[in-house]
C-alpha cells in the first residue's frame, strides 16, 4: 500500500496495554506499524447532529477491509 503521506490517521479499539505493547483491533495499518499517538474518543467532541456524505466514499471503500487476493 502506498500513502501520499506516510503518517496515517485511523481509529481503532484499544483492547489492552501490556507494558509498551498496545493490543488493538480494527486498525487500518500494516502489522508492526509504530503508533505515534493515541487520543481518546468522546461523543461530545464528535459531529453534532446527523452526518451525511455523498455515496462515492461508501462505494469506493466497500471492499477496503476485505482480505487481499493472492494473485
Amino acid at each position: 500500500m502506498r500513502r501520499t503521506n506516510w503518517l496515517g490517521v485511523s481509529r481503532c479499539r484499544l483492547l489492552k496495554v501490556d507494558g509498551l505493547d498496545l493490543h488493538v483491533e480494527d486498525l487500518d495499518a500494516v502489522d508492526g506499524t509504530p503508533v505515534l499517538d493515541i487520543k481518546l474518543w468522546f461523543a461530545e467532541f464528535g459531529p453534532r447532529g446527523s452526518v451525511t456524505q455523498p455515496s462515492w466514499p461508501t462505494e469506493t471503500l466497500t471492499d477496503y477491509f476485505a482480505p487481499a487476493s493472492s494473485d
